[in-house]
């Protein structure tokens, strides 16, 4: 991601010094600042902290050592669960420090200032920061959302299960697809118009109102022979997400009865 955020502000004719503790190869047209860091954030707005979770003490304090950091200075780190706290000990320096979170997957960065756009960013911190995150979203395409610091454990989690989870549940139908006979080379594509048209109804619709399926009809013998037919290790994750697609279903006025019927056959009652 960060390397990605960097390729789309060059794109977007904004200069960028990218700075590390080692020599790493980045992808064109990064390259590594070769001078010290005081020197390469002289004259800089904001500073961006690109590492994973566990290690945004160690990059701040290195950022410290280095006297990288000033007051007039704008520090941003990209984690989704971690609030400004992570950054603390930059406190000293005067700068304004935050958080700043695409709600966006980069898998290579230089698909990032195409992917970036149109997307959210979660922005957390001192009234100052939060303004330079408003600005870098600007930059990037991006739409900024403010969080407090206390609600990022419950934001991240969220976009876990709407990003990792559904490669998980991708790879689950995949499984699910070899054991029903589908060639190998098969199973991990057919299901992948049908994820993209359920993205697609989420885009245009309510969540509620974009549920299909047996259970937005109240097919109560379907959902049955989904259960008797899944292997055991699924059911219980077929339950968990049934019952909370029903409840979406009971938003789009499914007939009660049926609603509890199927309520029933979720929860494993006789």
């Amino acid at each position: 991601m960060g390397q990605g955020i960097a390729i789309a502000l060059v794109a977007a004719g904004h200069p960028v010094r990218v700075l590390a503790r080692s020599p790493r190869p980045l992808a064109p047209p990064l390259t590594l600042y070769p001078g010290p860091w005081a020197e390469a954030t002289r004259d800089v707005a904001i500073i961006v902290v690109a590492t994973p979770d566990d290690a945004i003490e160690a990059a701040a304090q290195s950022l410290l050592d280095h006297g990288a950091v000033r007051a007039t200075h704008a520090v941003l780190h990209l984690s989704g669960l971690r609030d400004r706290r992570a950054l603390a000990r930059l406190d000293q320096t005067g700068a304004a420090i935050g958080s700043f979170h695409p709600l966006q997957t980069v898998v290579d960065p230089r698909t990032a200032p195409e992917h970036l756009k149109g997307a959210w960013a979660g922005i957390e911190g001192d009234a100052r920061a939060l303004e330079a995150g408003e600005h870098l979203a600007e930059w990037l395409g991006l739409r900024p959302v403010r969080l407090e610091a206390a609600s990022k454990p419950l934001y991240h989690a969220a976009a876990v299960l709407v990003a990792n989870y559904t490669v998980s549940l991708a790879g689950v139908a995949e499984r699910l697809a070899r054991l029903a006979g589908v060639p190998r080379d098969l199973a991990g594509r057919i299901y992948l118009p049908l994820l993209a048209g359920a993205a697609e109804n989420l885009r245009s619709t309510t969540t509620a109102a974009a549920l299909t399926g047996p259970l937005r009809r109240g097919d109560l013998e379907t959902v049955r022979r989904h259960l008797d037919s899944l292997p055991a290790d699924v059911v219980p994750l077929y339950r968990l997400l049934g019952l909370e697609a029903l409840a979406l279903a009971r938003a789009e006025g499914l007939d009660p009865a049926t609603a509890d019927a199927l309520q029933a056959l979720l929860a494993g009652s006789p």
